[in-house]
Order: structure tokens, then sequence, then C-alpha cells
């Protein structure tokens, strides 16, 4: 026989409810949870973090300003503290599916603090010692303090998770780049032989594509870093101090480490998404960046015979069930998988950043869900790249033995003799299998010293070589 669970009754301003026993949220957060069996998707622990710390430096700011006394701003800041320090995180049950302004979580977030505010001054849950509106909530809305929650936790995640994760891959592909400058192997265009390139310019092309990574995600967390705060209800700031919204987010900045302001168009901040929107952007911008990456490695190092071969790449785990000693770019391809997971998610919060009727967006949560996994997970994967697979990847002989077979040799006699001569050249390399070298001594009168001169694949990785034409 089922035991009953033990509840007790909470009230909202619909009535009364009841919640189980040791919950610390309430009746409207009850309500929401009821109403929205929707998925298992929750908020993630930053943008939990993000919300307390926001009810923290609200109740600091508010007793600053004289309107919340002492004794329930301390306990609402201890008790934020507490959940932002993820002591709480089990309390947070409605779904990402919910009221699309993110009412329900707002008002979770209100419920929790509230209560536990309560227990820290003596009082039992639900005896409301520290109201969820009146005190947790004051000068806010939820159509304010979401999308600041939705910037903020943004924000945080960016500089405190993959920043670092961008910056170790740049790091990891510029040391491999210096170490394989040496090597010089055939270039590919068309993913068709093409002049000779350098291995370690190769890496230099994927170390700038995260260093620009880099300045997109700053410009932004320039736009992220204005919140909607001090907006209220529709943006005109009603039942909220002037000064609210500026000393909360000085307060935000102190304790996050990074740099909130308030913006200077309410009414933009609230009824769209379109920081958000950018951000997500560019997530997906550096996951195409990371894809590029990722699959040329993997393509460099197929093999090891049949393939091209020009690469090792480190040898994390087993590749078949069936085909012994097979192994796999298994680093890479969880890279690739993660950049579909991020494009899609980018689609998404597209989609979300369209929601936005009149003077409020009603598709915070789902953008919100979105964003944020596409940042956790591009920074574990960049992380993780670099880890297990850049820092230990190696060069093997096949690259530069197979630069003087390439056909593509054939450019550098154009400033020599013209391009429809070394056309032809290649041309008959390929048909009879000789190299550019054999054949043009064959039907030039190049010597072994000029010949010697032209076909350096050294000077042909550099600026230079003449004036002659050139095909791409």
């Amino acid at each position: 026989m089922a035991t009953q669970q033990k509840v007790r009754t909470e009230r909202d301003s619909m009535g009364t409810m009841e919640v189980p026993i040791d919950a610390y949220y309430g009746a409207s957060t009850r309500r929401a949870e009821l109403n929205f069996p929707i998925s298992d998707l929750r908020f993630p622990r930053s943008f939990i973090r993000a919300l307390a710390l926001i009810k923290l430096a609200a109740a600091r700011a508010n007793m600053s300003l004289g309107l919340l006394e002492g004794h329930i701003g301390s306990a609402i800041v201890e008790a934020a503290q507490e959940v932002a320090d993820g002591k709480f995180d089990d309390q947070f049950v409605v779904d990402i599916f919910q009221t699309g302004s993110g009412t329900s979580s707002n008002t979770n977030a209100n419920e929790v603090i509230a209560n536990r505010a309560t227990e820290i001054m003596g009082g039992q849950r639900g005896s409301r010692l520290a109201h969820p509106n009146d005190h947790v909530n004051m000068g806010q809305s939820s159509n304010d303090v979401i999308p600041s929650a939705i910037h903020l936790s943004a924000l945080t995640e960016i500089n405190e998770s993959l920043n670092p994760a961008l910056e170790k891959l740049r790091t990891a592909l510029e040391k491999k780049s210096d170490e394989f400058w040496p090597i010089i192997k055939t270039g590919r265009t068309h993913i068709q032989d093409a002049t000779p390139v350098r291995l370690g310019q190769e890496f230099k092309g994927f170390a700038g594509q995260v260093e620009y990574g880099l300045g997109r995600l700053r410009h932004a967390q320039e736009e992220l870093s204005q919140v909607a705060l001090g907006g209220t209800a529709v943006g005109t700031g009603v039942n909220t101090h002037p000064e609210f919204s500026g000393r909360v987010c000085r307060i935000l900045s102190e304790i996050t480490g990074v740099q909130v302001r308030e913006t200077d168009n309410h009414f933009q901040a609230q009824s769209t998404l379109d920081a958000a929107v950018e951000a997500s952007g560019v997530m997906r911008t550096v996951a195409v960046s990371l894809h590029k990456i990722a699959n040329d490695i993997r393509w460099m190092g197929c093999g090891p015979r049949a393939g091209l071969g020009e690469l090792v790449l480190p040898e994390v785990q087993p590749g078949s069930s069936i085909m012994p000693g097979k192994i796999n770019p298994v680093i890479a391809e969880s890279v690739v998988q993660v950049v579909a997971q991020v494009v899609g998610n980018d689609a998404t919060v597209a989609l979300a950043g369209q929601g936005g009727y009149f003077e409020l967006n009603t598709m915070m949560p789902v953008a919100a869900y979105n964003l944020l996994q596409s940042i956790s997970l591009l920074a574990s994967s960049a992380d993780n790249f670099a880890e297990q697979c850049v820092k230990g990847l190696k060069p093997t002989e096949t690259g530069p033995a197979m630069v003087e077979k390439g056909l593509m040799l054939g450019t550098a006699l154009s400033p020599a003799i013209g391009y429809d001569r070394a056309a032809e050249i290649a041309k008959e390399a390929a048909a009879t299998g000789s190299t550019i070298r054999e054949t043009a001594k064959r039907m030039t009168d190049l010597t072994d010293e000029q010949l010697d001169e032209l076909l350096d694949p050294e000077k042909m990785t550099e600026p230079g070589l003449g004036g002659g034409p050139a095909g791409g």
C-alpha cells in the first residue's frame, strides 16, 4: 500500500494549495509544477545562481534605500546566497516549457528564498515572516528579472567557462603551429591538391579562428552587460525606486566579477531578446569554427594507410567492437556533434526572439535554456578537444613525402614559362604518372638548377616568386 505524502498548506493570491511538507517552494510554484508536466528540462545551475544573486542584490539595494527592514533583508540575503551556492537546486521544479515570461520560475525563486529566510528568522515555512512578493520581489517584476537573469547567467558562463576553454584551445593550436612550422605538405582547395603549405600555417589558421571567436564573444558580452532590471512590468519602472536598478547592478558586478549595468532603454530590453539572439549567433559562429578545425584534423588523420595519414591523433579508446586495433577520431567526432546541437539551439533562440509581442517577449525560458546549453557545451567540448586531441597530435612523413609528387608544383613554373605551358606539363605529368620536375625537364629547356629554384616547396609557402598568373 502506497504511503501518502505528507503535505502542508500554503497560500497565494489564488487561495490555498497543498505542497510537500519538506518543500521550500510554495503554492504558486506547486501550481506551475502541476500545470506544466511537459518535459524533464529544468533551468541549469548557472541560471538559478544568477536568479538568486539578483534577489540577493535586490535585498541589499532595498535595505540601503530604506525600503526593506534590516532583519528581513539580511535573512533574504543569507537565504539567497545559499540558493546561489546550490543548496536548494532540487527546489526549482518548474518545467522550461512554462509561462513565456518565466514568471513561474521567478515565483519559484521568491518562494524558496522567502521560506528559507523565514526559517533563518526563526519562523516556520509558510508563515511568511519574509514575504515572497512584498520582500523578496520588492522593486521587481518577472518581466525584468528573467531577462536580466538570462543576461547575467550567460555573461558569467562565458566569462568563467567558455572564454577560458577557448583560450586553452587557442594556446594548444598555437603551440602546434610552432611545432609543425618546418613541415611542408600539399595544400588542398576544393579538396583537391593545391600548392604546398606548411602544416604550421594550417594550424595558425585554426588558432586564428578561435582568436576571432573570442573577439566576437567580447562584443556579445558587451551587449549582454545591459540588463532590464528596473523596468518592472512593462518598462516604465512603476513600483520601484529610481536608484534601485543602478544599485543592484553595482552589487552584482562586485559579486560576479562581470560588469552589468542598467539598460538605457527598458522598453526594448523587456519586449525583445535581441541581445540573447546575438549572443546565440556568436555561439553558432564559434561552433562552426570548431567544426572546421575538428573536421580538418580528423581528415588529416584519416587512414592510417588508406587515407591521408598526415597526422596521428591520440589513441583514447578502441574504435570498433569487430575490427581489432581500429582507432577512431572520437574526440573530434564529439566536437562535431556539439556543433550540431549548438546550431539547433541557435535556431530555437532565433524563433524565441520572434516572441516579443508589444511590451514583453513571451519565449524567455526556452531561449535561456538553449543559450546556456550552447555556452556550456562549447566550453566543455573546446576544453576536451584541446586536452585530449590537439595537445597530442603528431605529424607523419606522409605529407612531406607527397609534395614532390604533387601536380600543383607546376604553379611555380608559370612565372617562367606561362600558365598555358605549365598547364600542359601538369596534364602530361598526371597522364604519365611522372612528377612535375621530371616532366618539365623533358618538355622545357629549364636546367636542373632553374628547376630546383622554381620548384622549391619552401619558397612556395611564402609570398613572391614573381608576377606570373595564378589560379584558384
